[in-house]
């Protein structure tokens, strides 16, 4: 059975590194996921908090009875709960490194048709790099690395927001340029999404942290590797 990094837990909650490539919940052909080993591993099972997509690596919040599960979705919900993500997209995303983008100055505000209704969805983001190079067929790549931060929940919503501004995230199998998955599998063994889950943080609360909680999670080494290969 496959273990899952701790990197966090108190009397409430647990934070989990959970690797990319394991679904959260069970489906239609799962065999395994992250709820069905923690059913496992723990007595009572701990209860998800939010969601990571499949191939989506990094922190992911888990409480331990009922009760914090109630506690921890109301204060996810009053947008005290601070989700960070790291990832590549293609394609330069401006000019300067280190800008920061907020609501009065470029933030991606959006409507997505998310089961049949229309919602707005908001994401921060902030540029850390970019890279480019010339591909073994000889064609330009250039990419970037971002920080970003939601600021609304919705489905797949940083996939879909950073593909609908033409800047899709690398490794992407749903919502990305396959083509450019393709070449870069060819040029760099590149098999996995470039979005890891890298910061949960909560402001003190009583009496689930009352010092506050501010998790990290360490890059995977296939996001590592690529990020070396272009020099980022």
């Amino acid at each position: 059975m496959r273990k899952i990094p701790v990197l966090f837990k108190n009397d409430f909650c647990m934070v989990l590194d959970k690797p990319s490539g394991l679904p959260v919940q069970g489906g239609e052909g799962v065999k395994t996921s992250l709820d069905s080993i923690l059913s496992k591993e723990y007595v009572p099972r701990p209860l998800l908090v939010h969601r990571l997509d499949r191939d989506t690596s990094g922190v992911i919040l888990v409480a331990k009875t009922k009760e914090a599960a109630a506690a921890l979705s109301a204060l996810l919900g009053s947008g005290r709960l601070i989700k960070q993500y790291l990832g590549v997209c293609a394609n330069a995303f401006g000019d300067a490194e280190g800008n920061v983008f907020g609501e009065a100055d470029g933030a991606i505000r959006l409507d997505l048709d998310v089961r049949g209704k229309e919602k707005e969805a908001e994401t921060f983001y902030r540029l850390v790099k970019t890279a480019s190079c010339e591909l073994p067929d000889g064609t330009a790549f250039s990419c970037s690395l971002l920080e970003l931060e939601l600021g609304t929940g919705r489905m797949h919503q940083l996939r879909r927001h950073l593909a609908l501004v033409g800047h899709p995230l690398l490794g992407d199998d749903k919502y990305g340029d396959f083509p450019l998955n393709k070449r870069l599998r060819a040029a760099f063994a590149l098999k996995n999404l470039l979005l890891h889950a890298s910061r949960l943080a909560i402001p003190p609360t009583l009496p689930l942290f009352p010092e506050g909680l501010d998790v990290s999670s360490p890059l995977p080494g296939y996001f590592t590797d690529f990020l070396d290969k272009l020099g980022i």
